[in-house]
């Protein structure tokens, strides 16, 4: 049984009496610290953690929109700054903050305000741009890391990397802070990348403070972290802890253990992944399976029997199977029959047969020209029988026959008048068979036409 006496608070009355009783206790105090996990909310309030380096202590702080407009620009990501405020409980989260109303500058002002400078430098030419960033490997063989022989972080990385899966770690031991360390850093990278087989980088370190980590804003640095060929996971300091080193690598991971979890795949957890796909695929076949038995059996059950739904058209595709062949006969038929005609009219056209008729059509042709020919002929010889019977009549040479003779001048010109000759001149006389070369003795013109032919034999 309770105490009636005793006092029992809500969770919400505890909230109220811490947060005014804490608020009392630290109004107007100022509290000294480095600034990380900076966020700018677009209500112009700002959210940020101030943290002690050296006890590794941390506290979340507000600085409301009114105060931010003021102060905002002191706050820079690793800034070590002093607040003014007071200490307040966030009741819906149970969660210790530090409300400020005044900033200042504290210590290395000047250091940050140079590392400022050079991230808006870095970020203006595209250095820390996502769209640079690389996917890490799925299945990588090769890690390189780089970080301090003697350090905690190689045998943290080591041990998850064993625990997980088979993978090749191989260190390029390097200065982490102090004098020479960016040097000692550059080297590492160059002797890592001279590995082929290298997949990915893990640059990483233990916490501290601003000043440990300062190597890893180093301008050189941090272009040689954008500038490898490789994917690079930087692993610098606590979960607080942010450098430029950071911004400039594909990944950031909080602590070197999770640099290789992030890295290293998990093969145990793989094979339960492939067995879990593997029942879940089957049980996904099983389902899929047997929906389509179900979505099958209701198919059959509205179709009915499918050969009573395939009978009526194998029905009438033989009834037009049947159809078809007694066309195609017909059609066959008609072919034929078109086919034989063509073939006589072919034959009767054919030139064989056109020549032998042309041939039996010559045979009385050539009798009846022959007859014909025959006919004219012994017509023509007659007609020139009797033509050439009265052109002999007609000849000169009939005439000279009968004893006649023609008188030709000296001119060759035929004598037709004796009055044209006189005494002495030579004429030619032609006979029926040669001639004769005789001259004029006398001329005699009074000699009668019929007393000639008297004389004629």
């Amino acid at each position: 049984m309770s105490d009636p006496n005793e006092r029992v608070l809500g969770v919400h009355e505890l909230s109220v009496e811490l947060k005014r009783n804490i608020e009392a206790l630290t109004v107007g105090l100022w509290v000294e610290g480095e600034v990380g996990r900076l966020q700018r909310h677009p209500s112009g309030h700002v959210y940020f953690r101030l943290k002690d380096e050296e006890r590794d202590a941390v506290i979340d702080c507000a600085l409301f929109r009114r105060e931010a407009m003021r102060y905002g620009k002191l706050l820079e990501e690793g800034a070590r700054v002093q607040l003014r405020g007071r200490a307040s409980l966030y009741a819906p989260q149970g969660r210790l903050q530090w409300i400020a109303d005044a900033v200042r500058a504290s210590g290395q002002g000047a250091l940050l305000l140079e590392l400022a400078k050079l991230r808006e430098k870095l970020t203006a030419e595209g250095l820390f741009a996502i769209e640079r960033k690389r996917p890490l490997p799925t299945d990588p063989r090769v890690v390189g890391v780089v970080t301090s022989r003697s350090g905690a972080v190689l045998h943290d990385i080591l041990t998850v990397s064993r625990r997980r899966g088979p993978v090749r770690i191989v260190l390029a031991p390097a200065q982490v802070q102090g004098e020479g360390a960016a040097q000692s850093l550059l080297v590492a990278l160059d002797r890592l990348e001279r590995l082929a087989e290298l997949d990915v980088i893990i640059v990483g370190r233990g916490g501290g403070s601003q000043e440990d980590l300062s190597v890893f804003n180093d301008e050189r640095v941090v272009r040689r972290i954008a500038a490898c060929r490789v994917p690079v996971v930087s692993a610098i300091g606590h979960e607080v802890d942010v450098t430029l080193s950071d911004f400039a690598a594909d990944v950031r991971a909080a602590t070197p253990s999770q640099a290789a979890e992030l890295i290293v795949p998990d093969a145990a957890e793989r094979r339960r992944r492939l067995s879990a796909l593997v029942r879940h695929m089957g049980r996904a076949a099983r389902s899929v399976v047997e929906r389509a038995a179900l979505d099958l059996a209701r198919c059959e059950r509205r179709m009915g029997d499918p050969r009573l739904l395939l009978a009526e058209p194998q029905q009438a595709l033989d009834e037009l199977r049947e159809r078809m062949r007694v066309r195609q006969r017909a059609q066959l038929v008609r072919e034929r029959r078109s086919l034989l005609e063509l073939q006589n009219r072919l034959m009767a056209t054919h030139p064989r047969v056109v020549v032998l008729g042309s041939r039996a059509r010559l045979l009385p042709l050539e009798t009846r020209l022959g007859a014909a020919m025959s006919r004219a002929v012994a017509l023509r010889k007659g007609q020139l029988a009797t033509q050439a019977r009265a052109l002999d009549a007609l000849s000169p040479l009939a005439i000279l026959g009968r004893g006649y003779a023609l008188a030709f001048d000296s001119s060759g010109a035929a004598v037709r008048d004796a009055s044209l000759l006189r005494p002495g001149d030579p004429i030619e006389l032609r006979v029926a068979r040669g001639s004769l070369d005789v001259r004029v003795e006398n001329v005699r013109t009074d000699v009668a036409l019929g007393a000639a032919f008297e004389h004629e034999p």
